[in-house]
């Protein structure tokens, strides 16, 4: 899968020109994206030594993506030669301004791996936390309650 991933406010806290702190997990699970073999581009506004930058500090840190602000597709290079604006080729964008907010980096890979929504993934989540609790029991029932 060919998955675009946003450098500011996603892979690190918004802190633009300069680079911010990692965001929790965010390189150990894009390290596992690359090692289930999807294809990860770099997605961002930075440009020229910024850019640089960004792209020095995720390999720093093990993570170096198959292309960076474009894809590889024909389509795309056949466009981009004849100066025609073209929309990112990639199957999943994963951004700090998605519509709800950005997951935390370990729900973006049950996600991605167990190829399921972001609603099926909290809804599981809300059930497995419903059935560790059990119900209080009514007071009259003595024989239920925990003593103290």
């Amino acid at each position: 899968m060919v998955i675009a991933v946003d450098f500011d406010g996603t892979i690190v806290e918004h802190k633009y020109p300069a680079i911010g702190e990692e965001r929790p997990y965010a390189t150990e699970i894009l390290k596992m994206l690359i090692a289930d073999r999807h294809k990860l581009i770099l997605w961002t506004v930075r440009e020229g030594k910024l850019l640089d930058e960004a792209i020095k500090w995720c390999a720093d840190r093990g993570v170096t993506f198959y292309a960076v602000n474009s894809d590889s597709s024909e389509m795309f290079k056949e466009a981009k030669d004849k100066n025609f604006s073209c929309k990112l080729n990639a199957e999943v964008f994963i951004d700090d301004c998605n519509v709800g907010g950005l997951p935390d980096w370990p729900t973006i890979y049950k996600i991605i791996s167990k190829k399921r929504t972001y609603k099926q993934i909290i809804r599981a989540q809300f059930q497995e936390e419903m059935e560790e609790h059990e119900p209080p029991s009514p007071s009259w029932m003595f024989w239920k309650t925990k003593k103290r």
